[in-house]
């Protein structure tokens, strides 16, 4: 065995940084090297030419390296970087600060544990770079770890060795190696060998032998002397188990671990260093590598030819440069043949060659399918039939070639208008945050969607699965306007589907939520009862909405106007106790409502016949239409934004109307004056054709060019070129202002303020205004109003996606001050779930081709002063007292429940035991990919049936104080019977014999209970409170489901914990939500007598793995009686009084 290895190559990593880290390339034929400077550098092959070298760290040393196959991973103090092997970064992983990291072993493809000096260590999943599990060490400082098939092997600072469990990274053996520290062990087959240092006089001495193991009988075996002092081992076993030792001062012995030591087998390695400061063997076990404190590497091998590994891939070279060994062409000469340009045969990927990513396909579309078949079309499940109306020849397809090919040659062809523009050019317009966000759905539901990705603020979103979500960014619109937003919460009524009430409720979820979204559901249901909204064909078949068909600007118009009158009109109405069984309300008191005193203006009618009979009618309006002035003659004419306002608000036009003098139909001049200013401006767009698209177009044109004028000093006019040096002038005019860029400027036309003033002649003055300018010292401010700019709503046009709505809305200080502590205001982009602070210039930025205005909305200056601002919750503890029920078959020997009497009222931190059953409306829509696997389009959409609530301790408890069926004029697809326990005609207020109640009844005394601060205890309430449509701090939530749950694992059914723990067999049949809220009392009590406070988790844990294992055995099926016991025996606390 002597001199099998010699030295084949020494190379400088870097001159004069000691090495701290040398690896062998487990893919590739290439050594890693890491130094002190938290430098790499990699060299490939046996002649160690150099590779790639990069900075890893700036400061730390590099500790640890570990291949894998798309890159090598550095570990450094408290930072793990993931690199290509060129030095690309694929992810940089930072830890806590105090972290002092040392050692990392990769146990899977995708798994690594992570150890150093800390008493802990990290399991990081590599696909998600994300800490999975965190195991706490008894002995800190594990500095070394290996892996065998048996174990994990766990080198302490302190000397000591621990074997642990490959599964829970607990300790299995300990064996106390030295009594100093440990410098390096190694494992093979069933021996591990260590080497280290021994404490002796107030110092550390090296043991000049190693400690031997047998981990058969987990014991030592007999030390094995040397002749040299070991810092490093290794086991290189090739046709024996030999043994790797080297010193640090660059001595090497090889010896056999059970064998003695011969000093003929020691050899030198020539250092330029005085210190060996790292040790590696290759896979192959041909190659030995040797880094010192010099920054030199060397190399020693048992052949010249030798290979790191077994099977090693190609590794990528940079291509040489060929220019300067091509011919010279005279470009001059027209007969010169291009092939004498040299091309080099590749089989890579050409340049040329875009990737999918980077390029769009431009396919054919597809012919429209013949009406005809349509009309025919018979359907089963989701596949149409029909007769064949042989119209066309068969698999024959005309294409009108022409238009096609025009309509994709021009990349910048942008459509006239967004009218007509069903033919998209293929260049994608639509900036992504506006595009039509959609929920992707797993297997988990929506458990596992990230919605943190769309919306990183902690204001909420909405959810725009749900039938006619389109008003999401309208209902926004209406939550950042502070007076709406209390007036609607201090709103509580008697009627069932009232708008103002759900929107209050709405209105407070959005206020407790912490950046999660909301659904609008409740309020959605109560809108689609209006016949109003009906009537005004604002209520959208799902069809309408998924092939955008409707034209959503309009429609979000009218749904404006519809709303504000709507809430006009239910907070207007004196019922008389003006609330909720007596609940006062602070608003409402006047004969307005607040909607009046908020958008309302008295309009002064004017009629003048031929004749000279003038008559004058007086009405209000919550909101004006802009009206576009006849832009026949060219060019066209310039406005200020203000001009038409006030053209639209004083209208003048020609109509034939009734002459009562005449009495006959006379060409009338119909004029229109304002009496009074309102404090918020509501003002619908009215783009609905090319021509008013054109006149904005063309007015921000004529605004672009001001604004240029006015910061640049030169004038611009139409088709006049303008020089790259001129644009740059423009970005960067000498003068010491902070001008906005070019990009700022284009397209706006609307200004950011209004100033109205009405005279003393009651005519109305309208100009544009600026943010920053107040009012002068001279005006009035009684008669002069400043309104700013508060919100717009833009439809989209995007033809991959039938359109969308978004509303950029500006947030103000209140805001803010709630959910984030801070007073600024800022503009954000709400696109249903996303949300993303914009500029404000972005606001009002109107690209024609794809962004166009639908609605505006100013709000006065200092808007917020003038109203009562506080919140009294108009929900009392009355509604949880006796009700009747709906139903008239109800009789009191029915009665499932027991209502709370006065001395029971719930007080914050009561025990609450909840259960809700559903049933189905509409089944979801899913689709079958081409692999087999199911993909969920859209979720079932569900509606509560049924909602239990039983008494959580007193002398009652387990008695139920709510037990309500809830009534529903949705027709119901499906009962679900048996999940829920629900039958048809439970629902139905004229056969049910159930106590019935309305949604709206039920909604506030979960509401009230949630208020009070109550703990609700049940099994799965997370998607419970999702479909009732609450908003529930996590703190007043304790879910058995995840009571009894062990991170990574399969959620347990309640039926399988009830059976397990409490010796019960529920469910049965059907499911009963009264059985079914006890159970999860029942089994919160037995969790807090399983881990009392300050007991052991250790404990607990063993528990859980019994329920686990016992669940895999028997398929968590509870076995049917007399096959198998249950495990426990014995009622967790007596049986509850039976009703």
């Amino acid at each position: 065995m002597e001199g099998i290895y010699s030295e084949l190559h020494t190379a400088v990593s870097e001159v004069g940084v000691p090495v701290a880290v040398a690896h062998f390339d487990l893919h590739e034929e290439m050594l890693w090297v890491g130094n002190h400077g938290g430098h790499a550098t990699s060299f490939f092959g046996p002649t160690l030419e150099r590779y790639s070298s990069f900075q890893v760290n700036s400061s730390d040393d590099i500790r640890q390296i570990q291949s894998l196959e798309n890159g090598v991973l550095f570990l450094t103090k408290s930072n793990l970087k993931y690199l290509s092997r060129g030095g690309l970064i694929i992810f940089d992983y930072l830890m806590d600060e105090s972290e002092d990291m040392h050692s990392l072993l990769l146990t899977d493809n995708n798994t690594l544990l992570v150890a150093g000096l800390q008493n802990h260590v990290l399991e990081m999943d590599l696909n998600t770079v994300q800490e999975t599990q965190k195991y706490t060490v008894e002995v800190p400082g594990i500095t070394i770890m290996r892996q065998s098939n048996r174990f994990f092997f766990c080198g302490h600072t302190s000397g000591k060795v621990s074997l642990r469990d490959l599964r829970t990274f607990v300790v299995e053996h300990e064996f106390d190696a030295h009594s100093g520290s440990l410098s390096d062990f190694d494992v093979h087959g069933n021996l591990l060998v260590t080497c280290g240092f021994s404490s002796r006089m107030n110092g550390l001495a090296c043991d000049r032998f190693l400690k031997v193991y047998d981990l058969r009988m987990m014991r030592a075996t007999t030390p094995l002397q040397v002749h040299i002092d070991p810092f490093f081992l290794r086991f290189i076993p090739t046709y024996t188990s030999r043994l790797a030792i080297i010193s640090q001062t660059g001595q090497c012995q090889f010896c056999e671990p059970t064998g003695l030591a011969n000093p003929a087998d020691i050899f030198h390695v020539n250092t330029v260093g005085p210190l060996i400061m790292t040790f590696d063997v290759s896979a192959s076990k041909q190659a030995l590598a040797f880094g010192d404190s010099e920054g030199c590497v060397h190399l020693w091998a048992d052949s010249p030819e030798v290979t790191f590994n077994a099977y090693s891939r190609e590794t990528d070279f940079a291509l040489p440069c060929m220019v300067d060994t091509l011919p010279h062409l005279d470009w001059n000469q027209d007969l010169v043949p291009l092939s004498l340009i040299p091309v080099p045969l590749t089989s890579d990927a050409l340049l040329s060659d875009w990737p999918a990513a980077n390029s769009a396909p431009a396919p054919r579309r597809a012919p429209p399918v013949d009406p005809e078949i349509l009309r025919t079309m018979k359907k089963v499940g989701f596949i149409g039939y029909a007769p064949n109306p042989r119209t066309k020849l068969r698999n024959q397809i005309p294409y009108r070639l022409k238009e096609m090919d025009n309509e994709f040659d021009n990349f910048s062809q942008v459509p006239e208008s967004p009218i007509g523009r069903e033919e998209e050019p293929h260049l994608y317009r639509v900036a992504k945050k506006y595009r039509k966000v959609t929920i992707k759905y797993s297997k988990l539901g929506l458990e596992d969607f990230d919605f943190k990705h769309y919306n990183k603020t902690l204001f909420a979103g909405l959810e725009p699965h749900i039938p006619n979500a389109y008003c999401n960014c309208m209902i926004q619109v209406l939550y950042f306007l502070e007076p709406v937003r209390c007036l609607v919460q201090n709103h509580l009524c008697q009627k069932e589907f009232c708008l103002g009430c759900e929107l209050g409720l709405l209105f407070h979820m959005l206020d407790l939520s912490r950046g999660d979204p909301c659904q609008g559901s409740n309020f959605l249901r109560a809108f689609r009862t209006i016949p109003e909204a009906s009537a005004l064909g604002l209520i959208l078949a799902d069809s309408d909405e998924a092939t955008g068909k409707v034209n959503l600007g309009r429609l979000i118009q009218s749904w404006n106007r519809f709303i504000l009158t709507q809430l006009h009109q239910e907070t207007q109405e004196q019922e008389g106790p003006q609330a909720y069984r007596g609940a006062g309300s602070s608003f409402g008191s006047s004969g307005d409502s607040v909607i009046g005193q908020l958008f309302s203006c008295e309009m002064e009618n004017c009629s003048m016949c031929r004749c000279g009979k003038e008559t004058v009618r007086v009405s209000s309006t919550l909101l004006f239409t802009l009206s576009y002035p006849d832009s026949t003659e060219k060019p066209a004419k310039d406005y200020e934004f203000a001009q038409i306002l006030k053209r639209s608000i004083c209208l003048e036009q020609n109509t034939q109307a009734w002459c009562e003098n005449c009495e006959k139909y006379q060409p009338t001049v119909q004029t229109r004056n304002i009496r009074c200013l309102p404090d918020v401006l509501v003002i619908n767009c009215e783009v609905n054709s090319s021509k008013e698209a054109d006149f904005w177009k063309t007015q921000a044109e004529y605004s672009f060019q001001k604004a240029m004028m006015k910061r640049g000093g030169f004038d611009i006019t139409k088709g006049k070129e303008i020089s790259l040096g001129d644009w740059k002038d423009l970005g960067n005019p000498d003068m010491g202002h902070s001008y906005p860029s070019v990009e700022e400027l284009k397209n706006i036309w609307i200004p950011h303020a209004i100033k109205m003033r009405l005279t003393k002649s009651k005519e109305l003055d309208v100009s544009n205004w600026s943010e920053t300018d107040e009012l002068s010292p001279t005006d009035d401010p009684e008669s002069v109003y400043i309104y700013d700019l508060m919100a717009t709503v833009v439809h989209i046009l995007d033809a991959r996606t039938g359109g969308s709505l978004v509303g950029h809305i500006k947030v103000g200080e209140t805001y803010h001050q709630r959910k984030e502590g801070v007073t600024h205001q800022q503009w954000y982009l709400f696109n249903d779930f996303l949300i993303e602070p914009v500029d404000k210039c972005e606001a009002v930025q109107f690209d024609m081709s794809w962004k166009v205005p639908a609605i505006l909305y100013y709000a006065r200056r200092n808007l917020n002063s003038k109203y009562n601002l506080v919140i009294k919750n108009p929900i009392e503890a009355s509604v949880l007292l006796a009700e009747a029920s709906l139903a008239r078959k109800q009789r009191k020997c029915h009665a499932t429940f027991i209502p709370l009497m006065l001395n029971e009222m719930p007080q914050a931190g009561d025990l609450v035991g909840l259960d809700a059953e559903f049933v189905t409306l509409n089944e979801e829509e899913a689709e079958l990919r081409s692999d087999g696997t199911k993909s969920t389009i859209k979720p079932s959409q569900m509606s509560v049936a049924r909602i239990t609530c039983v008494r959580g301790q007193g002398p009652n408890e387990g008695v139920p104080f709510i037990d309500d069926y809830i009534s529903t004029q949705e027709q119901v697809v499906d009962y679900l019977t048996q999940y829920s326990g629900i039958k048809p005609g439970d629902l139905d207020a004229k056969i049910s014999s159930k106590h019935l109640t309305t949604l709206k009844s039920t909604y506030l005394k979960l509401r009230f209970l949630i208020d009070v601060g109550v703990k609700f205890v049940g099994h799965g309430l997370q998607k419970d409170f999702r479909v009732i449509n609450l908003m529930v701090p996590k703190d007043q939530v304790i879910d058995t489901v995840y009571l009894f749950h062990i991170p990574r694992k399969r959620m347990i059914s309640l039926r399988f914990l009830a059976w397990y723990f409490l010796d019960l067999k529920i469910q049965g049949e059907t499911h009963d939500s009264i059985e079914d809220a006890r159970t999860a009392l029942q089994l919160y009590r037995k969790y807090l007598e399983l881990s009392p406070q300050g007991a052991e988790p250790e404990e607990f844990r063993k528990v859980l793995k019994g329920l686990y294992e016992k669940g895999r055995k028997l398929d968590w099926k509870v076995p049917e009686p007399d096959s198998q016991s249950s495990p426990k025996h014995g009622a967790v606390f007596p049986p509850v009084l039976a009703l």
